[in-house]
């Protein structure tokens, strides 16, 4: 064979190569694996929706108590969201080595609030009316709300205040906001329910808003990291950034979530 034709059959095969090589590409599209719980989960399932259809990619959130998807996310996690700092520590705890928490980025708050029943039948009308006797108060113990009673009671260094709210508590406070909708669904009398907002926003027919007044009120965010296996992965980055956006900040509004309090 000559030198020409060797060199023309070898540009045909390097050709066929990079040819397969695109059809492979273009059948695997890329998938993004993020995990995290369910606070945040509405707003960051839009926002992987909305990422996704502009950049032709799918962005696979899985939200929910952490037992439910940490095996999963050691094995493919690229970003991880929570839903308060603490929150953040504790994915570190059970996800040793995935992230560094020095690369998580906080990204949206959201405030604390009280639900009632539909049509407020007790006329809550803000913190101080929780503190009256004979007021059922729901509160949960763990996940983001760890201490969130404690920490809206204590505000003003008052420890009456504590007490008064202590003792017109549900005890024990439910583990987590799932717990917490299965008493508040089968207990009717219970009176109010000391949450974040945006519970309310994504149920809108199980209860009433009524905002927690100042000094009392309190505000905990949601953060993201990428993973190690995650910084290896354009999209994951360029979805990161796409949350911290004007977009993603809109999305996040939707949903009850602020990047600064109205003043």
């Amino acid at each position: 064979m000559s030198p020409l034709r060797r060199f023309s059959s070898l540009g045909a095969v390097l050709a066929g190569l990079l040819m397969a090589a695109s059809i492979s590409a273009m059948a695997e599209p890329v998938t993004l694996h993020v995990y995290g719980p369910g606070g945040p989960a509405p707003a960051m399932k839009e926002a992987a929706a909305s990422f996704g259809k502009l950049h032709h990619v799918t962005v696979n959130v899985v939200a929910g108590p952490t037992p439910q998807w940490v095996e999963r996310a050691r094995d493919d996690a690229d970003i991880v969201f929570s839903g308060a700092e603490n929150m953040m520590g504790d994915f570190a705890k059970a996800l040793p080595g995935a992230f560094d928490l020095h690369d998580v980025e906080p990204l949206y708050l959201r405030p604390v609030a009280i639900l009632v029943r539909p049509g407020n039948p007790r006329h809550i009308q803000g913190f101080g009316d929780l503190l009256k006797p004979g007021v059922k108060v729901l509160a949960v113990a763990g996940a983001g709300q760890t201490g969130l009673w404690e920490d809206v009671a204590g505000r003003r260094g008052d420890i009456e205040t504590v007490r008064q709210l202590r003792r017109n508590m549900v005890l024990p406070e439910a583990a987590n906001s799932a717990a917490a909708r299965e008493m508040w669904t089968t207990h009717a009398d219970i009176d109010a329910w000391l949450i974040w907002n945006i519970w309310q926003v994504a149920n809108p027919a199980l209860a009433q808003l009524v905002e927690v007044e100042e000094p009392y009120r309190i505000y905990r965010d949601t953060g993201v990291v990428l993973t190690t296996r995650g910084k290896s992965v354009a999209e994951a980055g360029e979805f990161v950034r796409y949350l911290a956006s004007e977009e993603g900040r809109k999305i996040f509004a939707r949903w009850g979530w602020m990047s600064s309090a109205a003043p």
